[in-house]
């Protein structure tokens, strides 16, 4: 499913420089990247056991780091851990039985937009500099997300807050 996804996607961005999952098309002309309304699905963050695990970053790349379980990215060369909500426990482990056993393809990768830098390396690089990421839309997430994987992200309809599962707990990032 995975591998007719990123299919679907990299055959979308030879002809489109705007890319929609789960629906017909963007609503918006200033999104390179715009998820359906399914209401019970997130993006899910690739998962790293180290932010040293990453070969060559950029600033701007995001990871969920499954041995602190935060996410991160990286700016101006540091990595800046996200999950700053003081009500989550102490680190889980995560069970990363999904990804052990599998080889990673380095070649793998899908670009959307119209700005393609070459030597930016990652799985998913959205490349124009003046659309954004439009995140999956789900209300009350922590209600509707049945089975949500470490590193899900979604942007919460009900609160208006972005919201990632860290393993253990749906953590909410918004303004304070």
């Amino acid at each position: 499913m995975k591998i007719l996804l990123i299919a679907c996607i990299a055959f979308s961005t030879a002809c489109f420089s705007q890319v929609a999952v789960g629906k017909s098309s963007v609503t918006n002309s200033n999104v390179s990247l715009e998820f359906g309304n399914s209401e019970n699905r997130g993006l899910i963050l690739p998962w790293v056991t180290s932010e040293n695990d990453i070969i060559n970053p950029v600033d701007g790349t995001v990871i969920f780091d499954t041995s602190d379980t935060k996410v991160k990215y990286l700016a101006a060369g540091a990595w800046i851990g996200l999950n700053a909500d003081p009500n989550l426990v102490t680190p889980v482990t995560i069970d990363t039985s999904l990804q052990d056993t599998k080889t990673e393809n380095t070649n793998a990768m899908v670009r959307i937009g119209t700005n393609v830098d070459p030597d930016v390396d990652g799985i998913l690089v959205l490349s124009d500099t003046n659309k954004a990421m439009v995140l999956p839309k789900v209300a009350s997430p922590h209600l509707n997300v049945v089975n949500p994987a470490p590193g899900m992200i979604v942007y919460d309809t009900t609160s208006r807050l972005v919201a990632v599962f860290t393993g253990d707990a749906w953590s909410f990032w918004g303004p304070r």
